[in-house]
């Protein structure tokens, strides 16, 4: 999970962190749940906030974010949740541009993947293994 600067350390601190795990453990299940290190307030910043994945610093802001790549890995986890948009985008960048390849997936998606309401078309940063998960197809429903 990464923990987005905006809300946890700029704004509401280790609080909405625990409130974004215990959402996150509701949908995945507790024991699927791998923290990073540093986590919360003390968590890495991606380097994708604040306007700098729009400001056309390219290669400066891959190179900031190379810590978070690093964290991220030495998880092992399947799936890199972001809370945030930006952090999402910076983070898969990131996921391509060091080889780790794994998939960032947006906060919202797995909560809507775990309710079931999740369209077949908003799978797109999801692995194969949750691809067809919970999938509606209106089309053959009656």
């Amino acid at each position: 999970m990464q923990d987005p600067c905006q809300i946890v350390r700029k704004s509401f601190g280790d609080k909405i962190a625990e409130d974004l795990r215990f959402a996150v453990k509701a949908c995945v299940g507790e024991e699927n749940f791998i923290d990073m290190v540093p986590n919360k307030s003390n968590n890495y910043c991606c380097g994708g906030g604040g306007g700098f994945l729009q400001s056309g610093f390219k290669e400066q802001r891959l190179e900031y974010g190379r810590i978070k790549d690093q964290q991220i890995k030495a998880t092992g986890a399947d799936y890199c949740i972001a809370g945030c948009h930006n952090c999402h985008a910076q983070i898969h960048e990131l996921s391509e541009h060091y080889g780790g390849h794994y998939p960032v997936v947006h906060f919202w998606t797995i909560l809507c993947l775990a309710l079931g309401i999740l369209g077949p078309n908003e799978r797109t940063y999801l692995g194969d293994d949750l691809k067809e998960v919970n999938v509606f197809h209106p089309e053959t429903a009656m």
